[in-house]
């Protein structure tokens, strides 16, 4: 009996060397989570027997435990790093619309060949659905699916209206309006640009010149005219060209008509009180003839020659200080590449583009358990659900009990190295003392043996 006694100490000696040895070597690895050899004493008794005399029979394992406590944060450049802080575990299955899920805290994901989210093993990040504004559509486990990063964002979107804000300096001197000339500075007073697109997706420019004409100032009143070009062709304004009221004898009061109209170019008229405040404009809605061939000609064949831009100048202001652009706007888009990916802290996976768009894509999904000690190892420091487990539980980062997402950071492995070295030492003892026990009930036996 006392040989099966000693054996069992050797045998939870080793078992504790194994599993102290396995968390030394995971020390590095991302998301490992150590485990601890428990065990318990082996007693047998009955009725008959003197319970206050029974030895016991030894020790047996009982559990090796993961202990799922938190690892450090280590930061990194890759924003698709993504570490846990707090409660829950990333979701992957091992393919896409596979619902055999695993479970991890390691959060080294990357874009596949095919721009899906995965991890080193090829299995896919599970994500929430998401609408245009980025609130999740459903946080059920049996809805959520792998996330694909589209390299581009949508088809091209042509420009329609356009927004200008601006300060227009009271102090600048008049110029004659008929001597405009756009490669010419001195016959205009300022200038400003901003890029639009046609239906195709192909950038152009749309400049703005401002003139103050002669006379156009008088008691209460002021008046700047703005001409528009698209890449240096000139674009009439919709209608008429606009007209203001002008002071041609000096006496503050105006006397006659000035109108938007120099050679070929047809513009509008802004007009501004005594306190610079913007007053309306001529036409009042400011809108450009058709910018195909059938009008300005300034767009390339393909393209949607009816498109015609709407400018709205937002609130301009003519005051005694320096030009100023304040605000360039359009409603238009071209054809945008994929610059950056971004995690937030609530799982939100957002891609942005370089024509400007910001596109989000997915939530990433979260699961809990009622007793994660009881999921079954599978490798790959992923674990599956069982039915110590309990079912998964799936839900959003930083809401409940579950932890915010960490993007560019990884959670590390948890083991204390200096605590798994002193294990092993204890270890090492327990073992020697149990292998000179078996030593010992050895020397007896023979002794036994050799009596005569």
């Amino acid at each position: 009996m006392s040989f099966n006694i000693a054996l069992s100490g050797i045998a939870a000696s080793q078992k504790d060397l194994n599993t102290t040895a396995n968390n030394i070597a995971n020390v590095g690895t991302v998301g490992f989570k150590e485990s601890r050899a428990e065990f318990a004493d082996v007693y047998a008794n009955s009725i008959f027997s003197n319970a206050g005399t029974a030895v016991g029979g030894g020790v047996t394992t009982t559990q090796v435990a993961q202990q799922f406590h938190q690892g450090s944060l280590q930061f990194t450049s890759n924003a698709l790093d993504m570490a846990i802080s707090g409660g829950g575990f990333f979701i992957t299955s091992a393919g896409s619309g596979n619902q055999d899920y695993s479970y991890t805290r390691a959060g080294a994901f990357k874009i596949d060949a095919n721009n899906y989210l995965t991890d080193a093993a090829g299995n896919f990040l599970q994500t929430f659905p998401v609408d245009k504004d980025g609130n999740s559509t459903s946080v059920s486990l049996s809805t959520t699916s792998s996330v694909q990063i589209p390299d581009t964002a949508g088809s091209p979107q042509k420009t329609e209206q356009v927004g200008l804000q601006m300060n227009l300096n009271a102090g600048e001197p008049t110029k004659v309006l008929a001597d405009f000339d756009p490669d010419d500075p001195d016959t205009f007073n300022n200038s400003t640009s901003l890029t639009f697109y046609d239906s195709l997706g192909e950038p152009h420019v749309l400049t703005t010149y401002f003139i103050r004409p002669e006379n156009a100032a008088y008691t209460g009143e002021s008046h700047w005219v703005s001409f528009q070009a698209v890449d240096g062709v000139p674009v009439n304004m919709s209608g008429a060209a606009g007209s203001y009221q002008t002071d041609t004898n000096g006496d503050g009061t105006p006397d006659a008509t000035g109108t938007a109209d120099v050679g070929g170019w047809t513009g509008a008229v802004l007009s501004f009180n005594d306190t610079g405040t913007f007053t309306g404009s001529d036409p009042a809605v400011i809108t450009t003839e058709e910018l195909g061939i059938n009008g300005a000609g300034a767009l390339g064949a393909g393209a949607d020659g009816t498109q015609a831009l709407t400018i709205n100048f937002n609130a301009p202001t003519q005051y005694a200080s320096p030009f100023e652009v304040t605000a360039l706007t359009q409603d238009g888009t071209t054809v945008g590449r994929l610059t950056n990916v971004e995690v937030g802290t609530d799982g939100l996976i957002t891609a942005s583009y370089s024509n400007g768009a910001t596109v989000p894509l997915a939530r990433v999904a979260l699961a809990r358990f009622a007793n994660e000690q009881g999921l079954t190892q599978v490798g790959n420091t992923s674990w599956k659900e069982s039915l110590a487990s309990g079912q998964a539980l799936a839900g959003e980062a930083a809401s409940g009990t579950f932890g915010d997402i960490r993007s560019s950071a990884l959670e590390q492995s948890n083991v204390d190295l200096t605590t798994e070295l002193v294990d092993l030492i204890s270890a090492q003892r327990n073992f020697q003392a149990n292998s000179r026990t078996l030593e010992v009930n050895n020397t007896l036996q023979q002794t036994i043996l050799q009596i005569r």
